[in-house]
């Protein structure tokens, strides 16, 4: 039998993960988060990490893996997988991965383009830029310089928009320039399934999700966090906001709408990058049937 990769991506709230522990216990496989930080082992309320109980139902792999204080990305999420899916198929024949990171999906299934060094002035000027001058310089400077990436992008992340500043000025050439390279072929099948929910749907999920985050402790939470603020794992949406307010920069009610604006924000850009691969087959979240998806 051909051993396949069942990856199930969309956005943000729309049932990712019930749906894919679902499908795993299905097909008595294992699942590998495709998530920029649901990996991260200090952080949970606010990335939305799957409960414990969840966790216990069906194996789990690059959830809790690693440390904030640990540099992690695309391509070192790419070799994790490959080297997971070498010791799970020796036991399965389907893996289930899942998850909202597109550059993470696309480096699995594509592989990663090799990157010019960026020289240490040039990093070192715009992160003292935008220690002086804040998110909304960085936001204005990448929008201007590059476009081209600023429409996909994690327009709430200044590492991801700090990494395309130092790009674009290094090169002169949008950084998604270096992604453009030849497909690896992957020794494997894959099937990509998209979730998705009428955007007003999505929107009320979203709402909710972030009002039950306050009521299990998210507060707390990003309070526990604020002496690690700098790290790129805190540079995202449900601890920024909350950090606002902790500075005495907004009240806290502002902050929680501002928590719920910025996630719909990033779950439009979600769709909009996955609506982009029209090797994703689609389903509505409310009706998809696991015996379809395995067809």
């Amino acid at each position: 039998m051909d051993k396949t990769v069942y990856i199930i991506v969309g956005p943000t709230a729309v049932g990712k993960t019930a749906f894919a522990i679902a499908l795993a216990e299905s097909l008595h496989a294992e699942i590998i988060s495709a998530d920029s930080r649901q990996c991260y082992r200090e952080l949970g309320i606010a990335v939305a990490k799957p409960h414990a109980d969840e966790l216990n139902q069906v194996p789990h792999h690059f959830i809790d893996s690693h440390s904030i204080v640990e540099e992690v990305n695309a391509g070192l999420f790419e070799q994790y997988a490959l080297d997971k899916l070498v010791e799970l198929f020796q036991k399965q024949d389907s893996v289930v991965m899942v998850g909202g990171t597109g550059l993470y999906i696309k480096a699995f299934c594509e592989g990663m383009d090799a990157m010019p060094n960026v020289e240490g002035n040039i990093r070192e000027t715009i992160s003292q830029e935008y220690e002086i001058n804040g998110l909304a310089w960085l936001q204005k400077e990448v929008k201007e310089l590059d476009p081209q990436f600023w429409i996909n992008a994690e327009q709430e992340n200044p590492q991801r928009l700090m990494r395309a500043l130092e790009m674009i000025r290094q090169t002169g050439t949008s950084i998604t320039e270096f992604r453009k390279a030849a497909k690896k072929q992957r020794p494997f099948k894959i099937v990509k399934v998209g979730l998705e929910l009428p955007r007003e749907l999505l929107n009320q999920r979203i709402n909710l999700r972030v009002d039950q985050m306050q009521k299990n402790g998210l507060i707390e939470e990003a309070r526990n966090l604020l002496i690690y603020r700098k790290y790129n794992a805190l540079q995202t949406v449900g601890y920024q906001e909350l950090f606002d307010h902790f500075d005495g920069k907004i009240n806290l009610d502002t902050a929680l709408e501002l928590i719920k604006q910025h996630t719909r924000q990033y779950a439009k850009r979600q769709m909009t990058w996955f609506k982009k691969d029209n090797t994703i087959h689609w389903f509505d979240a409310r009706t998809v049937i696991i015996e379809e998806v395995k067809r």
